[in-house]
């Protein structure tokens, strides 16, 4: 079994994140590819994108996922 330390990378601190764990009792985290759905979770896939490099070579930044984590009533998550 996967422990959490494994599945999440980083937790996500934008404006919209923010409102999100405020009104609706969500939080959303940065996770790696493999995760698996589960209970109350919803995942988005997000390809990388691509970013110049010296000269005229691009490069690609790594693809990612984002997963929305919504908690039972009475539930916190305290991320700061």
């Amino acid at each position: 079994m996967n422990e959490p330390f494994d599945i999440i990378e980083t937790a996500s601190l934008t404006e919209k994140a923010t409102l999100l764990s405020e009104k609706q009792n969500k939080y959303v985290f940065r996770v790696r590819p493999r995760a698996n759905k589960v209970a109350h979770v919803n995942t988005c896939n997000y390809a990388g994108k691509k970013k110049r490099e010296r000269r005229a070579d691009f490069g690609r930044k790594s693809h990612w996922k984002k997963a929305i984590v919504t908690l039972q009533e009475g539930e916190k998550i305290d991320l700061v």
